[in-house]
């Protein structure tokens, strides 16, 4: 997805050397015994069948990542890691495919030769960090993104789809990462990027963004994060800076009921003057353990892009979308997942399409996905 610049490579470079050159060359740059390096394996697969009830002309589902295509058995997700953990130095390197990263990397910018989705797209995670303090990491690559409460891997999420707050923001980032665990309760994340939800550089400006995280007990997080970047390109006559913040909850625990909300706001320069677009979105899920091996799941949600800013319909008032989604997850032995979720979504406006090209207001789409994590 981008131009690797050297020390993205380098940094790549650097996880693929095998686990015994690593740790040789760990021993004799700070003697550490063999038993200070770790390195883990693990991979994950996510195939699904979905059936949306508009019947999309191209199998293409609209304003999703997950679930991306109707009527289709298909891989979601599928992805291998190798995993580094060491005294101050860790990395991830995660290689991944399926429908979900199509569709989630399909507006990766191409600027220049070495540029593109084409290859950046299969690269899930590529990040090494070094500990430069008790409680301070930096860390540089390509990474999982600082902003939201849902995450690209379906087994992470509460449900399977994700909401459209989640889907129109960043999931990958590519830059450089500072974390501080501040107190045993607080956390700090300052992240400097090449842009919103990009590899491959689309002008000549950095982004910047924080997140906070503040776990008062076991059960509950409360969490703020925010984004800052140009979005203009280099031949823009003027900067269009966007702003964009939000804030979430979690509370529950990993075998009891759960709950997990977030409110995110953005806004933006327009192309002239001193105006600026704005756009929100927002989104509330539940959890409960139901039987030993099965979960009651359910999200409600809303987005509104008016400007059309993130999200272009074509309609006059852009995206104004409400949502539900209900489901059950099975798990009859603790790697294997069986989801099943209906997700309804309505506009004021005809922005789905279904079968004969013929606009909507409405969609809906029941899907099942099995995932296996090993």
């Amino acid at each position: 997805m981008s131009a690797l610049r050297g020390s993205s490579v380098a940094l790549i470079i650097g996880l693929v050397i095998s686990p015994s050159l690593s740790a040789q060359s760990s021993v004799q740059a700070v003697a550490l015994p063999d038993s200070a390096l770790k390195v883990t394996y693990a991979a994950f697969v996510d195939g699904y069948y979905a059936y949306d009830f508009n019947r999309p002309p191209t199998f293409d589902r609209s304003f999703t990542t997950q679930a991306a295509r109707h009527n289709e058995f298909n891989v979601n997700l599928a992805f291998v890691e190798a995993k580094l953990e060491a005294r101050g130095l860790r990395g991830r390197l995660a290689l991944q495919a399926g429908t979900s990263v199509q569709s989630n990397y399909a507006g990766e910018p191409r600027n220049g030769i070495v540029s593109g989705p084409e290859l950046a797209r299969f690269i899930q995670e590529a990040v090494v960090g070094v500990r430069v303090g008790s409680d301070v990491w930096i860390d540089g690559g390509i990474f999982f993104s600082h902003i939201g409460m849902e995450g690209f891997v379906s087994r992470d999420n509460l449900l399977y789809t994700r909401s459209l707050v989640a889907d129109f923001s960043p999931y990958y980032e590519s830059g450089v990462k500072g974390s501080w665990r501040v107190t045993p309760a607080l956390s700090a994340q300052v992240a400097i990027v090449n842009g919103w939800q990009i590899i491959s550089e689309s002008n000549s400006a950095k982004s910047a963004g924080v997140r906070l995280d503040y776990a008062p007990s076991a059960n509950a997080t409360f969490s703020y994060y925010n984004y800052l970047g140009d979005e203009a390109p280099d031949t823009a006559l003027q900067s269009r800076y966007r702003f964009y913040q939000g804030a979430g909850i979690k509370v529950g625990s990993a075998t009891g009921p759960q709950l997990v909300a977030e409110f995110d706001y953005g806004t933006e320069r327009r192309g002239s003057g001193r105006t600026r677009s704005s756009w929100h979105g927002g989104m509330l899920a539940g959890r409960y353990q139901a039987t030993s091996v099965a979960v009651l799941v359910a999200r409600v949600e809303r987005y509104v892009d008016a400007d059309q800013t993130i999200v272009a319909t074509g309609t006059p008032d852009g995206l104004r979308a409400s949502g539900a989604s209900v489901g059950v997850d099975v798990a009859p032995q603790p790697r294997v997942q069986w989801r099943t979720e209906f997700r309804g979504l309505r506009d004021r406006h005809a922005v789905f399409m279904r079968r004969g090209n013929v606009p909507s207001a409405a969609d809906a789409v029941i899907v099942s996905s099995l995932a296996l994590t090993f």
